[in-house]
């Protein structure tokens, strides 16, 4: 069965005045038109429709040729994906694709087939397949030939060992298993550190590994932390899987919601249950967010005094908003992205110079002018004591609720970026993921090792929006507390599935357990669908075409550039930027709390989280992990001959046949001399 997620066709029509330039827009689209999905010559083909709109435009110096290139380009991304398209009375009209909800394997199949464009386009990259063959090709490292196949354990060998194993199934299995498969947690704490078997940069084996996924390799701003799990039960200890934490992304509801950061839920819970202690937890983050913001040039300029911080009044209030409302414009037609590059030095004198910039001028007005409308609020609603009583009074207000939502907005602020982090990357490669492997990195992504290698790495980093605001350094510190995650696939992950750890195995409470909640699905919203070609032709037609607004890559601008970037260009084009940016791949959202008191530890109202594992103990818990795992899920998984046939495929035998090899795009011809079937002898993870 196929369920449309949208039957109206949307009429696109970009803002075309040459009447040549129409008639090429048309010529492009009849050929999108013309090809066909299912042929399986259609990679080929879009391929030449958008060499020859390229090439078309190259030759054009007419000033609507940004607006064409951009368009046919975005056309071309969205027919890739699976839009459909069609020409009626001379208008140009899309729809989105089918999503096949009821066929599991053949949504699959869409979503990987829309992935694999990106990363073959990105294998293809002379840069990216030099490094591919530096780290297949041999080298003498201890006096013995190395290379990344060193770190790739050979299928038959653990299939054998495996066979061996269970013949222990009623007796010693433990033991015998422990011998067999017997991970590690290794953090890449650093681009120098090597691997002690092969001497190979650990970054380099983590990216090579990566290359293997389905999906484009890409970087993350903000904070990340790579790491491998490897086998300390083979020779060179080889790698199991790969797993990486970043920066969470700021906007999930499903996650926001589970957490407690939703604002509407909390103040329905203050509504039934009002305290003392939530009503002086209120007063307590306001005056915090206000002695955090830099308010000195404010106070030189005349902007406010003293007296308002403390008793604020509307009319200081309004001429911070339109003061930020200024500084803000000024900064759009300043700004310089090079100037907020800058080298950054840890002192006071550095976060007042960006505090003093036009951009953060603009943020420290407009917050200011937020929290001390809220502290009015709170002073006139609480008096000198808070009560419980009085907090009943403030939420049945719009103005009260209204405050209460942005105090919420801003104990979310200063947690997620510190307590929170994304497991980004995670998965086993072969032949470790026929064993189910990528539970297993998935189970060790939690462990304490990461927990405190996290809280080490970050422990003196100082936050770059709190610290501009401030004018100093801001410093928090870093209690990982929570992990959130996504499926690569809407239809669900058997990846994360039922992934549960019995606190009692780790050296926590009986009853208690860690464990993958699926909470939801994220919004199918973002710009993974348009390729690097077509988002810079977005951005140049943003700069060519534009009205002096400039969206940069500066830190602390607003949500991803990328995004601003490829909305704006849209939006150039007279096409709905709402549609277009909705990618139809909806990801199921999970969430990790490593915490017992997660809710009241991420608001706020608790100082100190209570950890369901023993912090001082990493070595003990990874090894108690791992143990969990083969009783889990390795013990039963190796009864299967399918399963132990499928481990014996991955070989290292010459010409080497292996699933963890990064497998080379058609577009790239081979040394090997080997035809490979790559996409039938990889079974890649999510």
């Amino acid at each position: 069965m196929t369920m449309l997620l949208e039957t109206e066709w949307t009429r696109l029509v970009p803002p075309l005045r040459s009447r040549w330039m129409r008639v090429q827009f048309l010529k492009h689209v009849r050929a999108l038109v013309r090809a066909n999905i299912d042929s399986a010559e259609f990679d080929k083909r879009m391929t030449e429709i958008r060499s020859a709109l390229v090439a078309s435009m190259s030759t054009s110096r007419g000033r609507e040729r940004h607006l064409l290139l951009a368009a046919g380009l975005l056309l071309t991304d969205l027919r890739l994906q699976g839009w459909l398209c069609r020409i009626r009375r001379g208008n140009v009209e899309v729809r989105p694709p089918d999503r096949l909800t009821a066929d599991r394997i053949a949504e699959k199949e869409r979503i990987r087939r829309q992935e694999l464009l990106r990363r073959d386009a990105q294998l293809s990259q002379p840069s990216v397949q030099a490094f591919i063959r530096s780290m297949e090709s041999t080298r003498r490292y201890n006096g013995r030939s190395v290379s990344i196949f060193s770190l790739m354990r050979d299928g038959r060998e653990l299939a054998d060992a495996l066979r061996r194993a269970r013949a222990h199934s009623n007796n010693g299995w433990a033991d015998a298993l422990a011998r067999v498969v017997d991970p590690y947690i290794q953090v890449v704490d650093s681009l120098q550190a090597e691997c002690r078997f092969t001497g190979l940069p650990l970054m380099q084996i983590w990216r090579y590994f990566r290359h293997t996924w389905v999906n484009q390799h890409t970087s993350v701003p903000g904070r990340s932390m790579a790491f491998l799990i490897r086998d300390a039960a083979a020779p060179f200890h080889p790698v199991i899987g790969i797993g990486a934490l970043s920066s969470p992304i700021v906007q999930i509801r499903a996650r926001d919601s589970w957490v407690g950061w939703e604002s509407e839920q909390f103040i329905e819970r203050l509504r039934a249950k009002p305290t003392a202690s939530v009503a002086r937890w209120l007063v307590k983050t306001v005056d915090r967010a206000i002695r955090e913001i830099y308010v000195s040039d404010f106070m030189e300029e005349g902007i406010l005094s003293p007296r308002h911080l403390t008793a604020p009044t509307d009319d200081v209030i309004d001429s911070l908003v339109r003061f930020a409302t200024g500084q803000r414009r000024r900064h759009h037609r300043f700004v310089q992205a090079r100037d907020h590059k800058r080298e950054r030095r840890s002192s006071s004198r550095h976060w007042i110079e960006r505090a003093r910039t036009h951009l953060f001028r603009s943020k420290r007005a407009l917050s200011l002018a937020t929290y001390l409308a809220a502290r009015a609020q709170l002073r006139q609603s609480f008096g000198r004591r808070p009560t419980a009583a009085k907090l009943a009074e403030l939420v049945q207000t719009a103005e009260g609720a209204n405050v209460v939502r942005k105090i919420v907005r801003k104990a979310k602020a200063d947690q997620i970026g510190i307590a929170v982090a994304d497991i980004s990357v995670c998965g086993a490669i072969q032949p470790y993921n026929a064993i189910l492997g990528g539970k297993l990195v998935a189970m060790l992504a939690t462990s304490p090792q990461i927990v405190n290698e996290y809280a080490r790495r970050y422990a003196r980093a100082e936050s770059e929006i709190a610290s501009a605001m401030a004018g100093r350094p801001i410093v928090r510190k870093p209690n990982l507390v929570l992990l959130g995650t996504t499926s690569l696939y809407g239809v669900g992950s058997s990846q994360y599935n039922r992934i549960k750890i019995p606190c009692e195995r780790i050296g926590g409470k009986t009853g208690e357990l860690i464990r993958y909640e699926e909470l939801g699905y994220s919004e199918a919203f973002g710009t993974s669908q348009y390729s690097d070609e077509t988002v810079e032709a977005l951005t140049t037609l943003v700069e060519q075409e534009g009205d002096g607004q400039r969206v940069n890559s500066i830190f602390g601008e607003g949500v991803s550039p990328k995004l601003r970037k490829i909305r704006a260009g849209i939006d150039l084009l007279n096409f709905p930027a709402e549609l277009l940016l909705r990618h139809y791949r909806r990801r199921t959202v999970y969430g990790i709390s490593l915490i017992r008191n997660l809710r009241e530890y991420l608001l706020g109202l608790e100082r100190k989280p209570a950890f369901l594992f023993r912090l001082d103990a990493e070595t003990q818990t990874t090894a108690a992990i791992a143990a969990w795992w083969r009783e889990r899920w390795l013990r039963r998984r190796i009864h299967s001959d399918a399963v132990l046939d499928e481990v014996a495929r991955h070989t290292l035998v010459h010409p080497i046949r292996h699933g963890a090899r990064v497998p080379q795009p058609a577009s790239v011809d081979s040394d090997s001399g080997v035809s490979v079937d790559w996409s039938e002898a990889f079974a890649l993870p999510e």
